[in-house]
This record gives structure tokens, sequence and C-alpha cells, in this order.
């Protein structure tokens, strides 16, 4: 069993039409040190999608691929 805790909501990116969500999340997984999280969520977030886990150093360097492709 996977146990996780959002430690800290940063914000929704997308949200189709029943419901679910595409969030960034600060989340704890089992125990660990808390990793920048992007996932679909149902709306109570008893429900998960298949996501992404990055750490603030992934997460900077992924915002800078981004910047950059323009």
């Amino acid at each position: 069993m996977i146990n996780y805790e959002i430690k800290e909501h940063l914000g929704v990116i997308e949200e189709s039409a029943g419901g679910w969500r595409i969030e960034l999340n600060r989340i704890t997984w089992n125990g660990k040190p808390a990793k920048l999280d992007l996932r679909h969520w149902n709306e109570d977030h008893s429900k998960m999608g298949k996501g992404i886990t990055l750490t603030e150093e992934a997460a900077d360097a992924l915002m800078k691929l981004l910047q950059n492709r323009r």
C-alpha cells in the first residue's frame, strides 16, 4: 500500500468535464521528503491517476527547458 500526504496544494493546471483535475502539489510518499507532484486527481483526492514526481532540481531543469522553447 502506498501512503501519501499532500503537504501543499500549488495549483490546478486543467480540469476535465468529469471533475478530474491535473494538479501540482508538494507530496510526501511513504514518509519520504516531499517532492513536487503533477498528476490527475478526483475532486476529494481519494483517487489519483498516473503522474510524475520531481525533485526541486528536476523541476528547475524542466522550467528552464520550457522557458527556452520559445
